[in-house]
């Protein structure tokens, strides 16, 4: 298996941010068609202030180190975004991070919250993505396995959704969620780049999966963010929710995904876990 550097990702990243980037985007004129999409090196190299053959030299990989100032310039020339920015800056100073030891065990505190959201949606996602705890709404709404505290291997959300064919069947967008859920997971990645168990888990899923394999050389980016979500659900109709990701504030690995219902899909929901006697 071949193994990809630190600075091969950082390089990979910008050659894929300059070639998603049109001139009129960058504020260059356009003379016709290009054979190549996106703007070349020379062009990213004068908005940035540097010189060519050494953002070249940053693209190929080669062992450069660019300073804060040059990755600002970098990030204005290229128009990223703040996830984006955010991301750059961990892969040119990946080498400084801290990877602490993980810690993926549910408090018993955060195990009663999560049950006592019902029926809103819950579960707990851990460092590598794996879902550690999930309520009995989420078991519906997600179809995750049945939950048992001994449960091993935890399911993994990315290989729980790439696998379910039930997630394709009421996803019309299956495809763009994915797609959103990898840039997701590229961001959060991207805070440990040392860790072997998930380099290992992003070549597996390369391999394996050619949606993934497709999806990921496009390093899109994205964090997690509190938003509004809408399922259509075979049997109970449309849902509807507002998702709030909270994380626990001594252990920033572990993640606490909440969907609120609203009153409508709350009271569909309760009925079908039968949480409310049926008149």
């Amino acid at each position: 298996m071949k193994e990809i550097t630190l600075q091969q990702s950082l390089g990979e990243f910008l050659r894929a941010t300059r070639e998603r980037l049109t001139p009129e985007q960058a504020g260059l004129p356009s003379y016709g068609r290009r054979r190549t999409p996106g703007l070349r090196r020379e062009e990213v190299a004068y908005l940035a202030s540097v010189g060519v053959s050494w953002y070249t030299s940053i693209e190929q990989g080669k062992d450069v180190h660019p300073s804060h100032q040059v990755l600002e310039s970098l990030a204005t020339a290229l128009r990223l975004s703040e996830d984006e920015r955010r991301y750059l800056f961990l892969l040119a100073k990946s080498d400084e991070v801290d990877e602490a030891e993980s810690y993926e065990e549910v408090s018993t505190g955060l195990e009663r919250t999560v049950f006592a959201l019902e029926p809103n949606p819950a579960y707990v996602l851990g460092k590598y993505w794996d879902v550690l705890l999930w309520n009995r709404a989420a078991e519906y709404l997600f179809h995750f396995p049945t939950y048992a505290a001994n449960l091993e291997p935890k399911p993994n959300l990315l290989q729980h959704f790439l696998t379910r064919p039930f997630n394709r069947e009421i996803n019309s967008a299956w495809e763009e969620r994915f797609a959103v859920m990898l840039a997701r997971f590229r961001a959060d990645s991207a805070r440990y780049p040392h860790d072997a168990r998930l380099n290992e888990m992003i070549e597996k899923f390369k391999q394996e999966s050619e949606l993934f394999s497709t999806w990921w050389p496009r390093y899109e980016v994205k964090t997690v963010t509190d938003c509004h979500k809408l399922f259509n659900d075979p049997h109970l109709g449309l849902l509807e929710f507002e998702h709030v990701n909270l994380q626990v504030s001594d252990h920033p690995e572990l993640k606490l995904m909440i969907y609120t219902a609203t009153a409508v899909t709350a009271e569909k929901l309760k009925q079908q876990l039968f949480l409310t006697p049926v008149n």
